[in-house]
């Protein structure tokens, strides 16, 4: 029976890992921002699955409630308030196709670097194996062990990811604020300022007529 069960966990494993590649790929080649949009959902359920697999309960949680149902259908909202001419941007493709291509070779080759220089800390070392740093169960919860390591040693890193999905806020905010021609605007002054005759018009009725 356990060998029965680390199969089915390797089977769900692979199944999930599988699904979370194909839908990032999905994300950067989809040619519709919608589906883009949906795949990503999808990328964070198969991701939020691996979290359970490998016990993180609080994390599946928190990706599934906060990414799924807040950001992605934030991403979704701007997207289709955006109104974007994907015609006219496809246009420039070629003409910034080398630029792209420079930033995205600078990003691999950090990547190259982080992944090839990645090492154990050297309290971890020390102390002779990754899984000492673990809390035993029935001592500590995943959860309050993921909040002393993040509010501890990461507190800085944390502090600067909300500043950037603040940035990130503001910026949607003023992308489906922008003035537009053939869109009105409800201008909260104006109406607070204009007067009773311009807003009410009362006009006395005869019996039996219409207005």
């Amino acid at each position: 029976m356990p060998e029965a069960g680390l199969v089915v966990s390797a089977a769900a494993f692979y199944l999930f890992s599988t699904l979370v590649l194909v839908s990032g790929v999905m994300v950067v080649t989809a040619r519709n921002p919608v589906h883009s949009v949906l795949f990503l959902v999808l990328a964070f359920f198969n991701a939020a699955g691996l979290f359970l697999l490998l016990g993180a309960e609080f994390l599946a949680m928190i990706l599934v409630v906060v990414y799924v149902g807040a950001v992605a259908v934030l991403f979704l909202f701007v997207v289709m308030m955006l109104n974007i001419n994907f015609v006219t941007m496809r246009e420039g493709f070629l003409q910034y196709l080398p630029m792209g291509g420079l930033v995205g070779l600078i990003l691999l080759v950090e990547l190259v670097f982080v992944t090839g220089g990645w090492t154990f800390a050297p309290e971890v070392t020390m102390a002779g194996s990754p899984s000492t740093i673990v809390a035993p169960l029935g001592v500590m919860t995943n959860t309050r062990a993921l909040g002393d390591v993040l509010y501890t040693q990461y507190f800085y890193l944390f502090q600067a990811a909300g500043l950037v999905l603040l940035v990130a806020m503001i910026g949607a905010i003023t992308l489906t604020h922008r003035s537009r021609p053939d869109v009105r605007r409800q201008k909260i002054s104006e109406q607070v300022s204009r007067p009773r005759k311009d807003s009410i018009e009362i006009r006395k009725v005869p019996t039996g007529r219409g207005v």
